[in-house]
C-alpha cells in the first residue's frame, strides 16, 4: 500500500497522507510521494486546486517518522524544507483539509497550503521540545501567521491547541464541526476549481513574491502584474462572459 493516495477528479488533485496506523507521519517514502504528486498536479491542466488531507478521521498528520532520516536526519529536514519551499512557490492553490490532529512537521504541510480547515475535535502543537529538539523549520511557517508571543507559546510549552484557538490565532482559515467539515471543504475546493485558473496562478506567484518586498515595492510589483493578468486569455474571456451574461469558458492561459 502506497504512503501516499493520489487521485483528481473535478478539477481537485486530491493527495492523501495514507499511513493511518501511524498516524500519518511521515515517512521516506510519502515524501517521495509527496514530491511526484505536486509535479504530476503541476504538470496536469484538469487540476485547478490540490488538497492535502490525512487517512481517517483522527490524525491528519502526526510529524516525520523515524525513516524520513534514514540518510541522516540532516538530509531528512532538508529534503522536507525543499518539499516545503516547493509548496509555498507552486502555481496553484493548494488546500489542507485537517482531517484530525496535526503536530510537529504535519503543521508545516498545513501552513505551506494557502487554506487551511479543520475539524473542531482536532489538536494543533509543535511537541519537537518534549524530546529534545525544537521546531526551526515549521517555525519559519508559525511566525508567518501568528504572533510572535503566541508562536513561542506554543514552541516553549509544546502543548497542542484546540482547532478553535488555532484559528483565533491565524493558524487555520477556520474550525469546522464535524457534521459541517466535508461540505464547507467540498464546497470551497469547488468554488476555487471553477475560477479562472490563469488568474489563481499570476496572483499566486505574485503575492507570494511580494511578501518579501518592502511595501511601496511591493504595490509596484503587483500593478506591473496586473498588467500581466489583463494580457491573459482568461480575463478577456471572463470579462466577455460577465457582459454575456454566461458562464466563462476557462482556457488556462
Amino acid at each position: 500500500m502506497s504512503d501516499l493516495v493520489y487521485e483528481v477528479r473535478d478539477g481537485v488533485a486530491r493527495l492523501t497522507l495514507n499511513r493511518e496506523a501511524q498516524r500519518n507521519a511521515i515517512s521516506g517514502e510519502m515524501l517521495a510521494g509527496l514530491e511526484e504528486a505536486f509535479g504530476k498536479a503541476e504538470a496536469d491542466d484538469a487540476v485547478r486546486v490540490l488538497c492535502l488531507t490525512g487517512a481517517g478521521e483522527r490524525v491528519f498528520c502526526a510529524g516525520a517518522d523515524l525513516s524520513l532520516g534514514v540518510d541522516g536526519p540532516a538530509a531528512g529536514a532538508r529534503r522536507f524544507a525543499a518539499l516545503l519551499r516547493r509548496m509555498l512557490a507552486y502555481p496553484k492553490p493548494l488546500v489542507a483539509r485537517v482531517n484530525g490532529h496535526c503536530l510537529g512537521g504535519g503543521i508545516g504541510l498545513m501552513l505551506a497550503c494557502d487554506l487551511a480547515y479543520a475539524r473542531e475535535g482536532a489538536r494543533i502543537g509543535t511537541p519537537e521540545a518534549r524530546v529534545g529538539l525544537f521546531p526551526l523549520i515549521v517555525g519559519a511557517l508559525v511566525l508567518r501567521d501568528v504572533g510572535r508571543k503566541k508562536a513561542f507559546e506554543l514552541f516553549y510549552t509544546a502543548e497542542p491547541v484546540s482547532a478553535v484557538e488555532a484559528e483565533a490565532i491565524g493558524l487555520l482559515t477556520r474550525a469546522l464541526p464535524s457534521a459541517e467539515f466535508d461540505v464547507v471543504v467540498e464546497a470551497r475546493l469547488a468554488a476555487i476549481a471553477g475560477n479562472a485558473p490563469a488568474a489563481l496562478r499570476v496572483g499566486r506567484r505574485a503575492l507570494a513574491e511580494a511578501e518579501a518586498m518592502p511595501l511601496g515595492e511591493a504595490i509596484e510589483h503587483l500593478a506591473g502584474t496586473l498588467g500581466e493578468l489583463l494580457a491573459t486569455e482568461d480575463a478577456a474571456e471572463g470579462l466577455t462572459a460577465f457582459f454575456e451574461k454566461r458562464p466563462p469558458r476557462w482556457k488556462g492561459r
